[in-house]
């Protein structure tokens, strides 16, 4: 996997965002906090940018799709000292961990930023230093309430029973001399480029939501930096080295500084608890530097247990490296795809994992595929000749491929998996329907007719199942190449998902 590009010699970073690529298709996910493991939400949000990325590699877009971490704020600070351990080699251990984790759910990530980086903390500094050129950050008194488990200033009217609804904590009130970023007066500006979708929310639920925060209470201006005396681990401002930089501001810079040649993301994949930053200070930066905004913000929910949140009191914490030592990647990969809703909060237990791989995996695609390559084997069907395909595979196919296409284009991946599922069962009943198995008693001469159709449709089933379940359709594309070339002997079986008991 590639590294963080930086500049050329002696020419700024920003300067190239100009020069964008005609073909070019840029996607990011949140870099995640390194104060705890990799959770399920973590893989979810960077599955679905991997399949998303995967697609429009098939499509011929020249694709950059960054991933990564963020490491440094109070809460490293403090958790670093708990483990007595330096920051560095406290954000090392735990970053190792996601990228381990990606590694294994093969997400084909072009980058995987750090913010401990040095190319990373240079371009921080010059962004920085060209945001105190311009004016739109000075110096001042912020005062707020905030969550140290949040690393940020929370609203009175986001608080619940006075405590951090995500948190349960009272955040403290802080009153400290920072350097601030100029928002509201940018917010009249901000609120028209939401509404025209010129800066596009998904789905409009979010939007609104959005828009009714931002027409409804004026913006303030926001502290970039702490005071380096209570906040060490972090970037030094570059005009003041007594103060370090926001965490916030710095991992929101990662999008710029790890691919200036593809800026602006096409889409932005994120959990909604984020999107408040990722909707008023992401954009703000931007606007201030006069540089193009994100095209879309995809938001998503949380991930439950039995519909309710994670807990180790309630023992119902899923650890996907558990699942990964029980069942293959793909089972996994599409599950969280197919089954989580792309927009609101979505389910997982271990039983229901179970049963869905079962039903769509054991039952559905690999019954579908061990029938018609066993008959063809053992019937010694030619499955390269070209035949003529029956019309009702090709209408199903031709419809099903036409939805596929229109959902993965909106990233409606679950809908687009279900189009899949629904050629499967319309195939799996063709096949009940002909019985090809009677065919070749009666000597039937549109045997051959019949299994090559479905042939066909397997094949076309592989291809858009590849970016969901890249290992396992890469195994089925092998076979078939077999099938074709006729190098596979009799009783050679693949065996794709093995049913589980």
């Amino acid at each position: 996997m590639g590294g963080i590009r930086g500049p050329r010699q002696g020419q700024h970073f920003l300067h190239r965002i100009a020069m964008l690529k005609k073909n070019k298709f840029y996607i990011t996910t949140p870099i995640y906090y390194v104060n705890a493991q990799p959770h399920i939400g973590h893989v979810y949000t960077t599955v679905k940018a991997d399949v998303v990325a995967r697609w429009k590699r098939k499509q011929g877009k020249e694709v950059f799709f960054s991933a990564g971490t963020d490491e440094h704020g109070l809460k490293i600070q403090n958790e670093a000292e708990k483990a007595g351990k330096e920051p560095q080699i406290f954000v090392d251990e735990i970053s190792s961990q996601f990228v381990d984790l990606w590694k294994r759910l093969d997400i084909s990530y072009d980058a995987f930023v750090r913010t401990s980086g040095q190319k990373h903390k240079e371009i921080v500094v010059k962004t920085l230093e060209e945001l105190y050129k311009k004016g739109a950050i000075y110096k001042g008194i912020y005062k707020g309430l905030y969550c140290v488990g949040c690393e940020q200033f929370l609203l009175k009217s986001q608080l619940v029973d006075n405590k951090c609804p995500d948190h349960k904590t009272k955040p403290e009130i802080l009153a400290e001399e920072n350097y601030l970023l100029k928002m509201s007066v940018l917010q009249e500006n901000l609120i028209k480029k939401i509404e025209s979708d010129e800066f596009k929310i998904t789905p409009a639920t979010r939007k609104n939501e959005i828009l009714s925060f931002l027409t409804k209470q004026k913006l303030e201006d926001i502290s970039i930096s702490r005071p380096k005396k209570k906040v060490s681990w972090g970037i030094p401002l570059p005009f003041d080295q007594n103060h370090t930089t926001y965490v916030w501001i710095d991992a929101l810079l990662n999008y710029l500084t790890v691919a200036p040649d593809f800026f602006p993301p096409d889409i932005q994949f994120m959990a909604k608890d984020i999107l408040r930053v990722h909707a008023t200070i992401w954009p703000a930066i931007l606007i201030h530097l006069n540089l193009p905004l994100p095209k879309e913000i995809y938001v998503h929910g949380f991930i439950l247990s039995g519909g309710r949140k994670m807990s180790k009191t309630l023992g119902n914490v899923i650890d996907p490296r558990d699942l990964l030592e029980r069942y293959n990647k793909d089972s996994l990969r599409h599950y969280l795809m197919k089954e989580i809703n792309s927009f609101e909060d979505g389910d997982i237990t271990e039983d229901k994992f179970k049963e869905v791989y079962n039903a769509d995996l054991a039952n559905g695609i690999g019954n579908l595929f061990e029938r018609v390559f066993t008959m063809i084997i053992d019937y010694q069907i030619d499955a390269a000749r070209n035949k003529k395909i029956d019309t009702n595979i090709k209408e199903w196919l031709e419809e099903a491929d036409k939805q596929y296409k229109f959902y993965m284009e909106k990233y409606n991946l679950a809908e687009a998996l279900k189009e899949v599922f629904s050629f499967v069962s319309q195939l799996d009943k063709y096949i009940d329907d002909k019985k090809p198995w009677v065919m070749r008693k009666n000597n039937d001469v549109k045997l051959e007719a019949v299994l090559t159709s479905l042939f066909f449709g397997i094949e076309k089933i592989i291809g858009w199942l590849e970016p969901f379940m890249p290992a396992k359709m890469l195994d089925a594309k092998n076979y078939v190449q077999k099938i074709k070339s006729g190098k596979i002997s009799k009783g050679e079986k693949l065996n794709l998902f093995p049913r589980i008991v």
